[in-house]
């Protein structure tokens, strides 16, 4: 039987230098798509896929990350006050249970290997969820829901995949393919920005994973990968054949928030997908496509 999945770990240390000046003082993962900050959204997703703690991993100037699901008492209260019954449900999802969320520092920039190394204690034995808030995913069932029941379905390691273009497998983790049913791939390897001509195909790991705990042996001997970085493909090619391990074709659309194109393109899809604001938006996007 396997494990319950309760815990999920989101590494936000990053700099966020893509989106300066706005993220000179301002944590790229508290940038907002609509009206939620992206760490917002992954919190939200984790929960819907039954996570319960929460460990995010950060760096020096990302203390606004942990303000925002802190108790605003000072502003629930002016609120309450002012009868602004909307405002006051908005901030329902910025709640979470007490002692429920966790940060450990990653000191110094040495991948996202290392980044899920510095979670081991929070991690301890139990299998977790890694949620990367810059990849947000549209979709009917929220995408970490979707691994989740497949977790319970097959055990072991299982990742979200998508096809990418193969001039693009330079820039992602790619898997080497077994058995293939259209939803579940079985994954024979691993390769972290392959060449194309290298790649062994062109699935590409998004930034959600259901792994398990062993994989944090591996992160700990600190082998470099690409970049010169501890890569988590590398840890996590390390438990193929020894556990199952699958990716997973999720349904949704994905949007690459670490870029300033698929940045603006979430906002659009969110917003569009929003019964309150689609209309005016698709109003005003006729306007500027003229």
């Amino acid at each position: 039987m396997n494990k319950p999945l309760r815990k999920a770990v989101l590494p936000v240390a990053g700099l966020g230098t893509r989106f300066l000046p706005a993220t000179k003082a301002t944590a790229k993962e508290m940038l907002p798509v609509v009206d939620k900050p992206l760490i917002q959204y992954a919190i939200e997703e984790a929960r819907a896929a039954g996570i319960e703690q929460f460990c995010m991993v950060t760096g020096r100037g990302k203390t606004a990350l942990v303000e925002h699901f802190d108790i605003a008492f000072e502003l629930e209260a002016t609120l309450r006050q002012r009868n602004r019954v909307e405002a006051l449900e908005a901030l329902k999802g910025t709640q979470v249970e007490p002692g429920s969320m966790v940060t450990v520092r990653q000191q110094v920039p040495l991948g996202l290997g290392h980044a899920i190394w510095c979670a081991r204690t929070f991690i301890g034995d139990d299998p977790f969820a890694v949620l990367l808030p810059d990849d947000l995913v549209l979709s009917h069932t929220p995408c970490l829901k979707q691994l989740a029941d497949a977790y319970r379905e097959t055990g072991g390691n299982v990742v979200a995949v998508v096809e990418v273009p193969r001039e693009h497998t330079n820039r992602y983790g790619i898997l080497k393919t077994g058995k293939d049913d259209g939803r579940l791939v079985e994954v024979l390897g691993l390769v972290e920005k392959p060449a194309p001509e290298d790649a062994p195909s062109n699935l590409s790991i998004i930034g959600r994973y259901v792994l398990m705990p062993e994989v944090i042996g591996h992160l700990a001997k600190m082998e470099r990968g690409a970049g010169n970085e501890v890569q988590l493909t590398d840890g996590m090619a390390k438990l193929i054949g020894h556990q199952p391990f699958h990716g997973l074709r999720y349904e949704g659309t994905r949007f690459d928030c670490g870029d300033k194109v698929g940045y603006l393109e979430a906002q659009i899809a969110f917003a569009l997908a929003r019964p309150d604001l689609a209309d005016a938006v698709r109003g005003f996007l006729h306007k500027y496509m003229k």
